[in-house]
């Protein structure tokens, strides 16, 4: 470790107030600018332990900054991995209110619905493919706790790989009926077309995101269970959010999936 299991304490406990006050902070890094990745992840599971002692559910995980758009527009060189929770899944016909968040933005991804357990290490593509149930449209609420979002990557992985909530759309589709690697994405906000992209922006294609984040989590006891929710990363660039903004999402051959804020 980097840093002290009382810096870990410390800096989680901040960012624990800053996500309940909608209060943002100051970077971790400023601070502490030795802190590591993986002083990070310890940071990020003692507030993800905390929230589980409170009767919250680990329904799933995130990769994020995982394409290139993404990874310049933040000012890192590689993904981060974050948990999500039953408690950050929100619903398309159920407004958000945006005066609980600190930096809110949306992301279009292709999501995934494991049916199997992932490998424990050494998570292959073929792995991946035999073990994803459903193929989902998907918004992740992304949000950080940090002022100004001026993160580096261990800042936003403490702060659980700044990931806020998760919704999706109804369609599900088995992964052998498209091509998961070439899936063209709109968002529309009010209506307009703001961004477009194609899943292969995520590492190439979403499945690699997935085995990635399988042999990411590993080493830190974290496995990738059956009935997971997988958001393997955003096909376009991050989009910031307004109150009152309605947003919807299309992906050719998979759905769409609508999110509204108040």
């Amino acid at each position: 470790m980097a840093v002290s299991t009382q810096i870990q304490a410390d800096i989680a406990q901040a960012l624990w107030n800053a996500e309940r006050d909608a209060a943002p902070i100051d970077p971790p890094t400023n601070a502490h600018p030795e802190l590591d990745p993986n002083d990070a992840f310890e940071i990020q599971l003692i507030n993800i332990r905390k929230r589980l002692g409170e009767g919250a559910k680990v329904v799933g995980h995130k990769v994020g900054l995982a394409s290139e758009a993404m990874q310049k527009m933040m000012g890192v060189g590689e993904p981060d991995y974050g948990h999500l929770l039953d408690t950050m899944q929100y619903h398309e016909h159920t407004p958000i209110d945006t005066s609980t968040l600190c930096y809110p933005r949306v992301e279009v991804e292709v999501g995934f619905i494991l049916g199997k357990d992932m490998p424990a290490g050494n998570c292959t593509m073929e792995d991946v493919i035999d073990g994803i149930e459903w193929v989902v449209p998907s918004i992740e609420l992304i949000d950080s706790r940090i002022k100004d979002w001026k993160i580096t990557l261990p800042d936003t992985i403490a702060d659980n790989a700044s990931s806020c909530g998760w919704i999706l759309g109804e369609q599900r589709v088995r992964i052998s009926d498209l091509d998961v690697g070439n899936i063209d994405a709109r968002l529309r906000r009010n209506g307009e077309v703001i961004a477009e992209g194609n899943s292969s922006a995520v590492l190439g294609n979403p499945l690699t995101a997935v085995s990635w984040l399988a042999n990411k989590v590993e080493s830190f006891g974290v496995r990738l269970r059956a009935g997971d929710v997988i958001l393997p990363g955003t096909a376009t660039r991050a989009i910031d959010i307004s109150p009152g903004d309605n947003f919807h999402a299309e992906f050719d051959g998979l759905g769409s999936v609508t999110l509204h804020f108040k």
